[in-house]
């Protein structure tokens, strides 16, 4: 082969390439906008962690009945504002239908899941986020038991559980 046709070559190959990486670019764009995942990221069942879920024996009496029972922001755009909990899971995103709609440019548009267990006690996840959700400066990778009055940092908002 003559070098005029290697370099032919090499230039179609390198377009291609382009094309490809512009194409998963415009391709994350639109599912974060949309809130929808991509088909390649399906999500998988939720696992519990061994930290998510503490063994209930030993626990007072007087310990069980400090439940939470709103969602405080604490830090960000919507400081002040206060959820009301109940037995229905709380989604956290930039999109319209969520429960808690951030105006944050680091959240994607369903970041976040809050969800109650039957024995009361609230899980974290993250929803498959580009920035990552964290529970007191520990990424969420899986469902996570959270305490009450410690931060959940989505981007630059920041939550807590209060009684």
């Amino acid at each position: 082969m003559t070098p005029a046709i290697i370099l032919q070559i090499m230039r179609f190959g390198f377009l291609a390439l382009l094309w490809l990486f512009l194409f998963f670019i415009f391709r994350l764009i639109r599912a974060d906008l949309t809130g929808s995942r991509p088909r390649s990221v399906a999500a998988a069942p939720p696992r519990t962690s061994p930290r998510s879920a503490p063994p209930r024996q030993g626990v007072a009496p007087a310990q069980r009945r400090h439940t939470p029972r709103q969602l405080v922001v604490t830090a960000g755009s919507l400081m002040g504002t206060r959820i009301n909990l109940g037995s229905a899971p709380i989604l956290i995103g930039r999109a319209d239908d969520s429960t808690l709609v951030l105006t944050d440019d680091f959240a994607s548009s369903r970041h976040a899941r809050l969800t109650r267990r039957s024995d009361g006690e609230w899980l974290v996840e993250d929803l498959g986020s580009t920035n990552g959700t964290y529970l007191d400066r520990q990424r969420v990778s899986a469902p996570l038991h959270v305490p009450l009055g410690v931060p959940i940092r989505i981007g630059k908002t920041v939550l807590e559980l209060r009684v």
